[in-house]
């Protein structure tokens, strides 16, 4: 144990005194965090949805109908209470529930009025309020084929409801992207040359010599640069709740494993690419090509994964970044507990283990 401590004081000592690595390591969480948390947007369609109607009577049908064959959204249950809405919403199965009231048509032929509840899961303000525009339009075109011959207007009015983020703040929803972001570029980059860096500096033999298992030297590397994540994800979430205003509505405990988590998951990643590079600015290069865009794209906080063709969606499955955005939005922004996000833990343990035992596999004991 000795020796393994000796070797983490070794991996340490590296970091530390290459200031320029370290100043990226720490500041670029903080840009990226600021930048991305002011400046991005994005749209949707395919949006699931589900419809809680009380009337069920020819006009709620009708406008069910409409709502349903749109392109911008995706009918996937009917619901009968305000709870199935909630807990529809908690699953993350809807972006958006359609109320009737009781009697709607009646309203609208007899008294010129009817009203209609839209409640949009506002953790992701852009989608929410999108949504209800899209929705309202819709309503809007009903309304008016009803009164196109009559002599009185008929009225509907929608009553839009804002969950878990009524003032529809971006920062909301780009905060959880970049957290996902910056933690895997940060942890996979700075690992990806962590062995390379040894065969090209010639101390890899010092180290295989050394009495240290292959799987004590992965570990040893990796610790430091844990360390230094942690440091992220607290600069992270400091400028999230000062900066950006944006709560951390769930466990705050909770939220710090789920990332250390998934920063061992990235981790790994990254001393798998260094198990196979030769150079280190092949596998820079390596973590770059092969975690930048799938993180940016199928992560899910830039573009909706429904949107994409089925194929992709079952790409973004294998991508950590898309279970870690699900976590840190129902944790931070829903203020959900474990058993909501539970799933999503298990396979990011899953793909930890998995990681971590095929770097140990491909770790080679000797030099070609």
């Amino acid at each position: 144990m000795k020796q393994f401590f000796i070797f983490v004081k070794k991996e340490w000592l590296h970091i530390w005194r290459d200031r320029r690595t370290l100043f990226i390591l720490v500041c670029m969480p903080v840009v990226q965090i600021v930048l991305y948390g002011f400046a991005l947007t994005n749209e949707v369609k395919n949006s699931k949805i589900a419809i809680f109607d009380q009337s069920k009577d020819e006009s709620t049908t009708a406008i069910s109908n409409e709502i349903a064959s749109s392109r911008y959204f995706n009918l996937i249950k009917n619901v009968y209470s305000y709870k199935d809405i909630e807990a529809t919403f908690r699953q993350g199965k809807i972006r958006m529930a359609v109320v009737f009231p009781r009697g709607f048509r009646d309203d609208l032929l007899q008294g010129n009025h009817a009203q209609i509840q839209l409640i949009a899961d506002a953790s992701d303000p852009n989608t929410a309020n999108m949504l209800t525009n899209y929705a309202t339009s819709i309503i809007n075109d009903y309304q008016k084929t009803l009164y196109q011959n009559e002599r009185l207007p008929y009225t509907i009015k929608t009553q839009v409801r804002m969950l878990y983020n009524p003032e529809l703040k971006g920062a909301y929803n780009f905060v959880p992207g970049v957290m996902a972001l910056v933690l895997m570029l940060v942890c996979a980059m700075m690992t990806s040359i962590a062995i390379v860096k040894e065969k090209e500096m010639g101390t890899m033999e010092v180290i295989l010599v050394s009495p240290l298992k292959p799987f004590r030297i992965i570990i040893a590397k990796t610790i430091p640069y844990l360390f230094v994540s942690m440091l992220n994800i607290a600069s992270i979430l400091l400028l999230s709740v000062y900066a950006l205003d944006v709560p951390i509505t769930g466990s705050l405990l909770l939220l710090i494993a789920e990332s250390i988590l998934f920063t061992i998951t990235s981790l790994s990643i990254g001393i798998l690419i260094s198990n196979g590079a030769k150079t280190q600015q092949i596998a820079m290069f390596t973590s770059m090509m092969s975690l930048f865009l799938p993180t940016l794209l199928f992560s899910g906080f830039l573009f909706p994964v429904e949107n994409m063709p089925f194929a992709l969606q079952l790409i973004s499955n294998i991508v950590p970044a898309k279970w870690y955005y699900i976590i840190v939005k129902a944790v931070m922004i829903k203020g959900l507990g474990i058993m909501a996000v539970w799933k999503e833990t298990l396979i990011l343990v899953a793909m930890t283990l998995s990681l971590l035992g095929i770097s140990i596999y491909k770790f080679k004991i000797r030099l070609a």
